[in-house]
């Protein structure tokens, strides 16, 4: 077996550099992506659509956020091959700026009474150019801290990408809601409410100041040097790891329990015809709280993944939430506040980590080097589009005045959850696979004393 190569000089410095920059990332995009829905659920059906039927309104509002899911699959194919033929760094940069920019302009739009059906429209492309770019980010960040991670530790430094995902959630939360709930109401809906949009300068600043500081990854750079950068890597990703992308695919359905947690779970407690009658503001903390227990879990999965391998948490994590679902949803009906925060903090905050915190290592390792971004990208985000359409499938399965609809909600959620664990199931284990190694799917992992003796190393260097 070939020595690892999978540091630089000085990487233990350029992995710190490239885990904020991963993070840092995240919180970016997805605050500004979760303040999107946010606004489009409590102010945007006012501001942006005719006021002639509210329920239209808040219906096309509901839909501006739908759009930018299906912008993410187009978004992963060109930001994908941007990220294989250009480096990582540089798709990461120009993520951060298409959503960061775009967001921005949100908080600049006119209002349907100003300008009439042109207000809705400009909203629905910059939803669009938001959703292309946060089709890039995860692939892109998790390839980045991967590949400057050191042997040994690659599950616990890409967790922070995730890490990140929920700390942008936690932020957007600690935004928004003050500002809707302190603020004048006349004030927030005339001006406040833009506040959220434009502080992503300040992130955009932030982010930028730290991207710049990261080296291109050795992985990324010994396939420049060897002359080897593919023309067309979504092409070649298909030809050669159809079969990893298939299962990347039906992981990524684990999408699911945030649906369940955080889009139909908040319509069956809030929604009047339902009959539950949740107040939404305490139904509000309910994802919030489970956001912050995540950010605390998530770094220590992944430095679980690092000892006992990848395909077990996230075996684990979908067969448990799964199961868990029942127990969420019977909470909600029976209308029983402190057990459906108790269950959403077990399901969503602890054991979907499983999953959550392992696959920004476990899917880039799937892949070789030279199609890593794109396979990823690409495999990911149609997972998670498809599981978009859930909400609309429950709603059809369990409409109001439904019997029983925590078992046909938790059956479905379940049977996805099955899926995501048979693909975990059938894939290979990667965590002691060297990094030039990576992605061949006749690379045998190094002994488990070689690898112990590595990853204590690399915890040596870390301290």
């Amino acid at each position: 077996m070939a020595k690892p190569i999978d540091h630089e000089p000085q990487g233990r410095h350029q992995t710190k550099k490239a885990t904020a920059s991963g993070w840092i990332g995240s919180v970016l995009e997805y605050y500004d992506f979760f303040i999107y829905a946010t606004a489009a659920s409590l102010i945007f059906p006012e501001l942006f659509f005719p006021k002639g039927d509210p329920t239209v309104a808040i219906v096309a509002s509901l839909a501006t956020y739908g759009v930018g899911y299906v912008a993410r699959p187009i978004g992963a194919f060109f930001l994908g091959h941007w990220g294989d033929t250009h480096g990582r760094k540089q798709v990461l940069v120009l993520c951060m700026f298409l959503m960061g920019f775009s967001t921005m302009a949100v908080g600049l739009l006119p209002t349907y009474d100003q300008v009439g059906l042109l207000a809705p429209a400009l909203l629905v492309v910059l939803r669009l150019i938001q959703g292309f770019a946060v089709a890039g980010e995860i692939s892109g960040a998790s390839s980045m801290i991967l590949e400057h991670s050191p042997f040994g530790r690659r599950g616990f430094y890409s967790s922070f990408t995730l890490q990140g995902v929920q700390a942008g959630q936690i932020l957007a939360a600690a935004v928004f809601l003050p500002l809707a709930a302190y603020m004048p109401k006349d004030d927030f809906n005339s001006w406040g409410w833009r506040i959220p949009f434009l502080l992503s300068f300040v992130v955009i600043v932030i982010g930028y100041i730290i991207r710049k500081e990261v080296d291109e990854t050795p992985a990324f750079a010994s396939e420049g040097e060897q002359g080897a950068k593919p023309k067309a890597p979504i092409v070649e990703a298909i030809q050669t790891s159809w079969k990893d992308m298939l299962r990347v695919v039906c992981m990524s359905l684990m999408n699911v329990i945030p649906v369940v947690t955080s889009v139909f779970g908040a319509a069956y407690a809030v929604q009047a015809g339902y009959g539950i009658g949740f107040d939404k503001s305490v139904y509000l903390w309910i994802p919030v709280l489970g956001n912050i227990l995540a950010v605390l879990v998530i770094p220590m999965v992944g430095n679980l993944t690092d000892r006992i391998g990848r395909r077990p948490p996230i075996i684990f994590g979908a067969l448990a939430t799964g199961l868990l679902s029942f127990g969420y949803l019977y909470a909600i009906s029976i209308k029983s506040v402190p057990l459906a925060i108790c269950m959403s903090l077990l399901m969503w905050g602890v054991v979907y980590q499983g999953y959550n915190a392992v696959f920004p290592s476990f899917f880039p390792e799937l892949f070789r080097t030279r199609t890593r971004v794109s396979a990823m990208a690409i495999s990911q985000n149609l997972g998670t589009f498809f599981t978009a359409m859930l909400p609309a499938l429950f709603a059809a399965v369990a409409p109001p005045g439904s019997t029983n609809i925590p078992v046909l909600i938790g059956s479905i959620t379940l049977a996805i959850t099955v899926i995501a664990a048979l693909a975990a199931w059938s894939a290979r284990e990667t965590f002691r696979v060297h990094m030039h190694d990576l992605g061949d799917p006749d690379a045998v992992p190094v002994s488990k004393a070689e690898y112990d003796k590595a990853r204590q190393q690399a915890l040596a260097q870390a301290r």
